[in-house]
């Protein structure tokens, strides 16, 4: 062989270069194996801008080369066998020899190519995994971002213009509800709630229906309903058949709520505090707080009528929260969604607002009707929790200025007087300055941190979703008086995009600067990609839109107009509690969480242990290998919950329970072995629930082994004395939930994720019809999800009159995440009638 071929002995040689050369040894076979594969997923890298047949035609073309390669490596100029004799060699020990290593050549060359051929086939589309994308892109490549034509996006008040899309498949079609659900709320159903307390407003609380007595029905539209108007025309104007209720019309005459004019329902901005108009009434508030520099953004509005102070803020960039109970002023909160102003069904009861502390720049009440000064000032106290250090309080209405006003509200100058003083009392226990107080209206402003206000007593700060204390909530520390606690906020619309408070201080867990910032970045991509898919989108076509779960809310951030809003809804079983992140960036939202784990629990079956050391029972972190599940822990579940939604809070979750004696238990086989642990699975007590301990039913996520005292029983083996111990297995309680709001009032929704999050918790039925329940018709809904459980949910909505279509993630077809867009058919109760009709 030519020396010219051989390499200095400090650089092995190339590998090519090598099987030419003659100089390969069997490690060298193997590291051409693998620059083979290296080779495989640099041709697909390549090939990926070519057709999926051009894809396939060039894995055809590479893989004889590289068989050819090595075919001449093996048959050229020979090599040395393992012992330094050259092959080809006499004696019959170099022929075995070479016949042997010429068999393992081929035998990897063979698995080379055919899996390079096979990984090819799948990578280019044609292979089984990536059909259903393939077959999209397929059908949808003649139109932008693969959305076909037939998914219009249009109103169409008559119902036409908007084609079926069925699916080959048999599916469930759901049916119409009866029409008396027109306007159904399952969560303040008004004849469920007369059976609860009334103190405290608790029979106005969420009380949601058990399983049993759950509706699988679509909600029906009333006959007549329309598209709202766009905005602004909305806040002004509601189509009569929309909302049909003329009581407040009479109830709220001489107060300028609402009027009555032909077909529509006509919204001259007066409330009970200011019947002149809520745009004057707001120039006064202006006069005090900075409402109009960007300073004040978020405000929450507590018993809110029809939403009329909220809805004149918006034109000075201010977004407001407003809620109101269901209760006898019919559809007050329905009125102010149609009108496309921001609001929830909800009431200062006995649980907690479900929104973080510090969240609002501004909290208001305009004769709501709240007993600011009874139960010890706890609703001032939790005004105070979601108020922002700095954050002002606005009081219009009684008691304020009671000298003048008593006669009129039919109230005793005494009684008036009283409840005053005891709202200055509880202001001044919170150390809120009072800044103004002009006829009827008082102004307070929270105290920008602890320091300033040394007389402050604090209470431990409550859990969300949890039952409402007499509590101060502390303030975050801070280094000297002039620091805003929590943080200072820049004014809007700087703040959208600006570092929070909360990352840049890391009271996020798992969320930095950098993550924070690569999150808007990846929004505003996807979002470019949704207006592709629907041009619709921020044309004003969509007012009302929720995010089931917002996240850091970066699709809001990127969405942001004042033609829209979106309601930023954060699961509490989420990774991260991120929603006052969102407030922080000078959007709303609220905790919300589709499936609610209740605090009943029940005993499933029982886990048998055996120590076989002296040591007592095992610590409270141990964690099992049990049946193919890979966390069966002694913690609560993730997000576990309390009926009403309490996120756990660590082992006074559990009720221990106390291990019995299992004697002449049987074991079955042992399922992990750890050190001087091993591990039996045991039937040895009889199964309260439906399940057995062999192979539950659920993920992790809904169970769990709470470690309790265990029943120690010697069993004599091999010399060794044993301890047993038994573990209940617990299964959680739990029930998809529907949102606060009435059916029709979203124009779009927007879920990433939704179903991965809830997988094994909530059945997609349930929040698919809830998603249809407040959806308005010919609204459109935007899912981004892993492509399988999109493929189930398509088959589902199918069934819903739902229009739709799979789309390709905006990266490509070979990304497993997809985009699933439908759009809800019009259609009514009554006749039936629907858009293909």
């Amino acid at each position: 062989m030519d020396d010219a071929h051989h390499f200095p002995p400090t650089k092995s040689p190339p590998l090519l270069l090598a099987c030419c050369s003659g100089k390969v040894d069997q490690i060298e076979i193997w590291a051409f194996v693998v620059q083979c594969v290296l080779l495989d997923r640099r041709v697909i890298r390549v090939g990926r801008g070519l057709s999926p047949p051009l894809q396939f035609l060039l894995a055809l073309l590479v893989s004889p080369l590289v068989l050819v390669v090595l075919v001449l490596s093996v048959t050229g100029a020979g090599g040395e066998n393992r012992v330094g004799a050259p092959w080809g060699g006499g004696g019959v020990s170099d022929q075995v020899e070479r016949t042997r290593s010429s068999v393992s050549i081929f035998i990897v060359v063979g698995l080379c190519c055919f899996f390079y051929v096979l990984g090819a086939w799948q990578k280019s589309g044609f292979g089984k995994g990536d059909s259903i994308a393939v077959e999209i892109t397929r059908q949808t490549a003649s139109t932008d971002c693969g959305v076909t034509p037939n998914l219009n996006f249009e109103t169409h008040h008559d119902g036409g213009g908007i084609s079926s899309d069925i699916s080959e498949s048999k599916v469930e079609a759901f049916e119409p509800c009866d029409e008396k659900y027109t306007d159904y709320t399952p969560c303040q159903d008004q004849r469920r709630a007369m059976t609860f307390p009334r103190n405290n407003m608790i029979y106005r609380e969420r009380h949601c229906p058990p399983e049993d007595e759950k509706l699988r029905c679509l909600i029906p539209p009333p006959k007549g309903y329309v598209t709202p108007f766009p905005w602004p025309k909305s806040r002004d104007y509601v189509p009569f058949a929309n909302c049909p209720y003329k009581s407040l019309t009479v109830e709220k005459a001489v107060q300028n709520w609402v009027q009555y004019e032909g077909n529509v329902f006509r919204f001259p901005g007066g409330g009970t505090q200011f019947p002149q108009g809520a745009d004057k009434y707001i120039e006064q508030l202006a006069s005090v707080i900075p409402i109009t520099n960007g300073t004040v953004r978020t405000a929450l509005d507590t018993g809110c009528g029809v939403a009329s102070w909220g809805a004149y803020l918006l034109k000075r960039n201010v977004l407001a929260m407003s809620f109101a109970p269901r209760d006898s002023h019919e559809a007050q909160v329905q009125f102010a969604l149609e009108r496309g102003v921001p609001a929830v069904i909800g009431v200062l009861g006995s649980i907690q607002l479900p929104y973080p502390s510090r969240a609002f720049d501004m909290a208001h009440c305009s004769r709501c009707l709240i007993p600011w000064s009874g139960n010890d000032g706890m609703y001032m106290m939790e005004v105070d929790r979601v108020l922002r250090p700095g954050g002002y309080w606005v009081l219009s209405g009684p008691p304020i200025n009671w000298k003048t006003n008593h006669k009129a509200w039919q109230r005793t100058e005494e009684d008036l007087s009283e409840e005053q003083r005891k709202i200055e009392e509880f202001a001044e226990l919170l150390c809120w300055e009072k800044i103004s107080e002009k006829g009827e209206i008082a102004v307070w402003r929270k105290r920008i941190n602890a320091e300033s206000c040394p007389g402050r007593q604090d209470g431990p700060r409550a859990n969300l979703y949890k039952k409402m204390e007499t509590c101060v909530t502390p303030y975050p520390e801070v280094n000297n008086q002039d620091e805003v606690a929590g943080g200072e906020l820049k004014a809007f619309p700087e703040r959208l995009n600006a570092v929070p408070p909360r990352i840049a201080s890391g009271s996020v867990p798992g969320v930095s600067v950098v993550s924070y910032q690569e999150d808007n970045r990846l929004w505003k991509k996807h979002v470019a990609a949704y207006k592709k898919i629907n041009k619709y989108l921020d044309t004003g076509r969509y007012r009302n839109i929720m995010d089931m779960n917002a996240g850091l809310g970066g699709f809001a951030a990127a969405m942001e107009s004042s033609k829209l809003w979106v309601m930023n809804v954060v699961p509490t079983i989420a990774e991260k509690s991120t929603l006052g992140v969102i407030y922080e960036r000078g959007l709303i939202g609220i905790y919300h969480d589709w499936y609610v784990f209740s605090h009943g629990s029940y005993v499933l079956s029982y886990l048998l242990l055996r120590h076989v050391s002296s040591a007592s029972c095992l610590s409270d972190s141990f964690s099992l290998l049990l049946l193919g599940l890979s966390k069966w822990v002694a913690t609560p579940p993730e997000g576990a919950h309390h009926q009403g939604g309490a996120p756990h809070e660590g082992p006074r979750w559990y009720t221990p329970l106390v291990g019995f004696p299992l004697v002449g238990a049987t074991t079955g086989p042992p399922v992990r072995s750890a050190g001087a642990h091993s591990v039996h699975a045991a039937r040895s007590a009889p199964s309260l629930g439906r399940w057995q301990l062999w192979g539950p039913p659920a993920p992790f996520s809904r169970w769990c082994i709470p470690l309790v005292s265990g029943a120690h029983l010697g069993f004599p083996s091999g010399g060794v004395h044993h301890r047993w111990y038994a573990f209940p297995v617990v299964r959680f309680v739990g029930r998809c939930e529907a949102f606060s709001t009435y059916p029709r009032t979203y124009d779009l929704i927007h879920a990433n994720g939704v179903f991965s999050l809830y997988q094994g918790k909530c059945s997609m039925e349930d929040i698919l019809l809830e998603m249809d329940r407040i959806l308005r018709p010919e609204g459109a809904v935007i899912f981004r999800d892993e492509v399988d459980s999109l493929i189930k949910v398509k088959k589902i909505a199918s069934g819903m009159r739902w229009n739709t279509k799979m789309v390709d993630h905006e990266d490509g077809p070979l990304v497993p995440e997809k985009i699933f867009v439908a759009v809800k058919q019009y259609w009514v109760g009554g006749g039936n009638i629907t858009t293909d009709s």
